[in-house]
């Protein structure tokens, strides 16, 4: 089994993530090749909650030019974990 920090990257906590807090809902930064059985138990694990649902995304990287050359930015994979009634994550 993986660590739980090579998981769950961060907690985001941006103007958007901010709507989800009153619903229950958190969203992470997440690996790229976690599933939602590995995000639901690194979250369970970290913060000692209990995880109702796990919805992922990937985020696409956009194309960037430095000088002369194209580079991309890497893709990047968010989860929005909803937690059962009752339960909450401190957010600092």
């Amino acid at each position: 089994m993986t660590a739980i920090t090579t998981i769950i990257k961060s907690l985001l906590q941006t103007e958007k993530s901010s709507t989800y807090l009153p619903k229950g809902k958190y969203l992470f930064l997440v690996d790229n090749s976690a599933n939602k059985i590995q995000i639901k138990r690194a979250v369970e694990q970290a913060y000692k909650v209990k995880v109702k649902d796990v919805n992922t995304f990937v985020s696409m990287g956009k194309l960037k030019r430095v000088r002369h050359q194209l580079g991309r930015t890497s893709d990047t994979k968010k989860a929005v974990v909803t937690l059962l009634a009752g339960q909450k994550i401190e957010v600092a």
